[in-house]
């Protein structure tokens, strides 16, 4: 970094800086702690010479606080995925069901936006399909932090909802599922080569429900790659070119996991074994009624206070999956 050419590649300078804030974020809070190891330690020798409560108080309060430091730190050594450390590109769709679908998918897009609010997340809506009478049809956020796709990663897959339907006047129970994908957002120099004859590109206005367009104001754009029928959208650029470049990088993004995933299922035959989870299948339920509980299917991870779960507090899922892979 203190090459005086290192600016002369802008795009190779920003790789080097993030690699180096996600050194720091490893290596400074392990300095730390093992500072206030250090000091808790010294605090102890005095308490052994000589007794005092208010002195005890404070060792006890500093060791439950490093524990928690020490446990947040351990999940890093979790996320080793070669894509853990990108931001991501996150996806919600609302399953059949009409209108209780589409605010089951409204709820999961306030939840994710919660839990980026706890992480520190930057959060950008790239597209978003709002519901005929409430809720959204589908949405794409784009998540930039430390460790995005690494804590997200898991949350792909079908989300199930049980409760009584605040849209059903004889308030009886209704069953809402919502898919949830997750993918790392790709630097632009992975080389993926996409044959533009393999390309639907339609454009249409970025407040309509979409379409082809019709005339050169409309900027929103969505690309279906024809052979694997990935469509990814994007309208919340300034201009159509934008829309269209973060929707190749998405798409690009996509297709990379896709022939990952393809080679490792591959793999996975030839030896036999089968992946306990497949795309599409029903990952987490959340029950409101008859009775509170949200419950992960993969890990058996379950909690009774939904509200807490729904206002982004799923971090014991996160967790758990995270360890059930490593």
């Amino acid at each position: 970094m203190n090459t005086p050419n290192f600016w002369n590649n802008q795009q190779e300078a920003e790789k080097v800086l993030k690699e180096v804030g996600t050194l720091k974020q490893i290596v400074e809070p392990l300095e730390q702690l093992k500072k206030d190891l250090t000091n808790n330690l010294e605090l102890l020798e005095l308490l052994e010479s000589e007794s005092d409560e208010a002195l005890e108080y404070e060792i006890e309060e500093n060791l439950t606080r490093l524990q928690k430091k020490y446990k947040d730190l351990s999940f890093l050594h979790l996320l080793n995925g070669p894509y853990d450390n990108s931001d991501c590109i996150l996806e919600i769709h609302s399953g059949a069901g009409g209108t209780e679908a589409c605010d089951w998918a409204d709820m999961l897009l306030r939840m994710y936006k919660r839990y980026c609010e706890r992480k520190n997340y930057k959060v950008k809506i790239l597209d978003i399909q709002q519901g005929e009478e409430a809720g959204i049809k589908s949405c794409s956020l784009e998540i930039k932090g430390q460790y995005a796709y690494g804590y997200l990663k898991n949350e792909k897959g079908v989300h199930r909802l049980v409760r009584l339907s605040p849209f059903d006047s004889n308030n009886r129970r209704h069953t809402s599922f919502a898919s949830v994908e997750v993918t790392p957002k790709i630097e632009n120099q992975v080389n993926i080569e996409i044959n533009e004859k393999d390309l639907k590109i339609d454009v249409y206005r970025s407040s309509g429900c979409g379409g082809q367009g019709v005339n050169t104001t409309d900027s929103a754009v969505r690309i279906t790659h024809l052979p694997t029928k990935i469509v990814v959208t994007c309208q919340n650029e300034r201009s159509q070119i934008q829309n269209k470049e973060t929707a190749m990088a998405v798409l690009k993004s996509k297709l990379l996991i896709l022939e990952e995933e393809k080679q490792k299922k591959e793999l996975n035959d030839i030896k036999g074994e089968n992946a306990n989870i497949e795309f599409g299948s029903q990952i987490r339920s959340y029950v409101m009624h008859p009775y509170a509980m949200v419950k992960d299917h993969r890990t058996n991870t379950e909690t009774s206070n939904v509200q807490k779960v729904l206002d982004g507090d799923i971090d014991i899922f996160i967790e758990d999956n995270l360890k059930r892979g490593n």
